[in-house]
């Protein structure tokens, strides 16, 4: 490794230079030391996660259970790399586009979740929709690909959007001016809950995550709108989450439970609980927590929600991937299979 780093400095001193792990590129955990160079400054370490990389364990255990497992797996294999100050890049993650997946779908819900989270830079696999020769198929399609088979739509636009929501960083030097706040992240939609109220009422809604002023979490477990007194409340099951000055019951406070903790949790004046949850309209509602632990058939995904750090950005980006959308795609891409 240390040879191959040194090759690739010495064949172009302006190039960053990329070191990989063990077992398919998931496993960095053997570097427990620093690694001598004879360069500084342009060192990267790079990991891969997929849904099979655990077989088909989302399918088989409780979603928050198994999500739980591979968060804690990827920060002991590979985010402890963060904590000593060294960038960390998620060089391949993706998952079957068609939807039908379920192991893919779980894992994409829980592995955007934690690439928000720790604000990680990617490359999702993959933008083709096909290819000209693989595995001895012509024209063989890429279903975890952007793109269709055609290469001229895009394959899945809900994805998409997801994803673009997840290209700029939520924090970082140069990125982020005045003081950081947490942003209430929905991992099945690349949304944001945002506190702005819908035409003049109370109601909550998800919206771009740049369209959110931020929340603060506070130690009594109130999810405050920044740098006000307003803070969400749960009403009754079924029934939307507001925003209310009543923020001193319990009501008002928000527990962090199941093993993903991704569930925000609130006991109503009657004893039961309910949980944040997502309705048809992208209405911020409050339902009964499901899919705590065990069951393996359902999925909790609606009611995951993810406090992550941000803050306001100091500089305007725009999205590449956006590009995708473009009326005039192929205008962008190489030339598409059914042309040749």
């Amino acid at each position: 490794m240390v040879k191959g780093a040194e090759a690739v400095h010495a064949a172009n001193p302006n190039v960053l230079v990329i070191l990989s792990g063990l077992n398919f590129d998931t496993d960095l955990s053997f570097i427990n030391r620093p690694v001598n160079l004879t360069f500084k400054g342009k060192l990267v370490f790079e990991v891969h996660r997929y849904g099979f990389t655990d077989g088909q364990a989302w399918v088989d255990r409780n979603p928050n259970e198994e999500c739980a497992k591979v968060t804690k797996s990827v920060k002991e294999t590979s985010g402890f790399l963060l904590d000593q100050g060294w960038p960390l890049f998620v060089s391949e993650f993706g998952g079957d586009l068609r939807g039908t997946n379920v192991n893919d779908n779980r894992y994409l819900n829980c592995f955007m979740a934690l690439l928000a989270d720790l604000d990680l830079d990617w490359a999702y696999w993959s933008l083709v929709g096909s290819y000209y020769l693989r595995e001895g198929v012509v024209g063989m399609e890429e279903f975890y690909g952007l793109l269709s088979w055609d290469w001229t739509q895009v394959r899945s636009t809900t994805f998409l959007n997801r994803i673009t929501a997840l290209q700029n960083p939520f924090r970082g030097p140069s990125i982020i001016k005045g003081n950081p706040y947490k942003l209430i992240f929905h991992p099945l939609t690349g949304l944001c809950v945002i506190n702005k109220p819908l035409l003049n009422t109370t109601t909550l809604t998800l919206g771009p995550c740049s369209s959110s002023d931020g929340w603060t979490y506070t130690p009594q477990k109130t999810l405050l709108v920044n740098n006000s007194n307003f803070c969400i409340r749960a009403d009754k099951e079924g029934k939307p989450a507001t925003l209310s000055m009543a923020c001193s019951d319990s009501n008002s406070k928000w527990e962090i439970i199941s093993d993903s903790n991704m569930h925000l949790s609130s006991k109503l004046t009657d004893s039961s609980n309910v949980c944040l949850d997502v309705d048809d309209n992208n209405i911020i509602v409050t339902n009964a927590c499901k899919c705590l632990s065990k069951d393996n058939k359902c999925d909790p995904a609606s009611q995951w929600f993810k406090l992550i750090d941000s803050g306001r950005r100091s500089i305007s980006t725009t999205s590449t991937l956006s590009m995708l959308n473009s009326p005039h795609l192929s205008d962008h891409l190489w030339k598409p299979l059914s042309s040749i």
